[in-house]
């Protein structure tokens, strides 16, 4: 009895040739996208220290399981005030140059399995800051899902003169 190989991928998991997985994660009631082969991990961010004179999206820096991870407030990347009440933050974990980031986000959603072919380029519309940060647009059943471009996401001007 022959197995297909088709459904041995499914079965494992894994993506068909043509699909993307994104882990979704939500800022501000915005639907984002995460390319999943990019994320470590999720994780809640607890006792932040904060870094002096850092670049305003620095949000601090964690302990996560004995190593240093920087803190990145996707809503300061976005241009978009901080929440109240952050004693609970979600952060999905990262990494950009052999450095370990922690994506700080409001919620962290499902993944979801989409087709490459129906990524739609950004709406001509969209704020030129959210547009450099963002691959395009998956429009799905009730919103748009926004893919967010990783290295454009975690690329910013850190260096202090010293």
């Amino acid at each position: 009895m022959s197995t297909n190989p088709a459904k041995a991928k499914l079965s494992e998991g894994k993506s068909y040739p043509g699909t993307h997985e994104y882990i979704t994660v939500t800022v501000a009631g915005q639907f984002l996208g995460l390319a999943i082969d990019r994320v470590h991990d999720v994780f809640v961010a607890s006792e932040m220290t904060t870094v002096p004179l850092a670049s305003p999206e620095i949000a601090g820096l964690l302990n996560l399981r004995g190593r240093v991870v920087t803190a990145i407030s996707l809503r300061r990347r976005l241009h978009l005030p901080d929440l109240d009440g952050n004693d609970r933050r979600m952060a999905v974990g990262l990494e950009y140059h052999g450095e370990a980031f922690g994506l700080l986000v409001d919620e962290v959603g499902e993944v979801l399995k989409l087709d490459s072919e129906a990524l739609q380029p950004n709406p001509v519309h969209m704020d030129p800051r959210w547009a450099g940060l963002s691959q395009g647009v998956h429009q799905l059943n009730d919103k748009l899902l926004i893919i967010l471009d990783v290295d454009s996401v975690l690329q910013f001007d850190t260096q202090v003169a010293a």
